[in-house]
């Protein structure tokens, strides 16, 4: 009997792993949406991660950096699948579909004005887009250094390589986002 109480005690003192999960998950869909690309492919990332993690609670939940344990499932994840979508046929692209919208509204519709957010999720779609056209690992030390906060030796740490490729993933990741946002700018200036 007192097995059972000293046990009880102990769980009752150290979170559960659902617990513990479970306050990473915004933090998480936020950084599977910038990976995935959209709302439903970052649900299903984030679920298949919790799959996967639950599989051995005690490795997660010994870990330093929970985190960045995560984090790290959470890419795995995603980069399987995109391994498992080059194998598949590709169809046309879905350009526009963003911003067809289910209300129909166009731009302009509340001038000067708040708009509902609208262009903060433009915004957020936009840089979506432009880490879609990084690789995994390019698109994974750029949301850990530059939106995450984490040093780029922390972040090699967490992607498991060396601190050396991780600075060259993220100049390259950099010097293409400048050479898309360029690209874009001349492709609007001309219109």
């Amino acid at each position: 009997m007192a097995d059972a109480r000293t046990s009880s005690a102990s769980s009752a003192a150290s979170p559960t792993f659902d617990e513990v999960f479970c306050g990473l998950l915004p933090r998480l869909y936020r950084r599977a949406v910038m990976l995935a690309g959209s709302r439903q492919s970052a649900e299903d990332v984030v679920h298949e991660a919790y799959l996967r993690l639950a599989a051995r609670p005690q490795r997660f939940l010994a870990h330093p950096e929970p985190y960045a344990y995560a984090f790290t499932a959470v890419l795995n994840v995603v980069r399987d699948a995109y391994r498992k979508d080059r194998r598949q046929v590709l169809v046309d692209g879905m350009d526009g579909v963003e911003e067809g919208g289910a209300g129909g509204g166009g731009a302009g519709a509340a001038p000067g004005g708040w708009d509902g957010g609208v262009e903060r999720r433009q915004a957020e779609i936009e840089a979506v887009r432009l880490l879609g056209k990084l690789s995994h690992r390019q698109a994974g030390i750029v949301i850990l250094v530059d939106l995450d906060g984490y040093t780029l030796d922390q972040a090699a740490k967490i992607m498991k390589v060396h601190r050396g490729t991780a600075a060259r993933h993220r100049a390259r990741a950099l010097d293409r986002l400048r050479a898309y946002l360029v690209a874009s700018e001349h492709g609007q200036a001309g219109r």
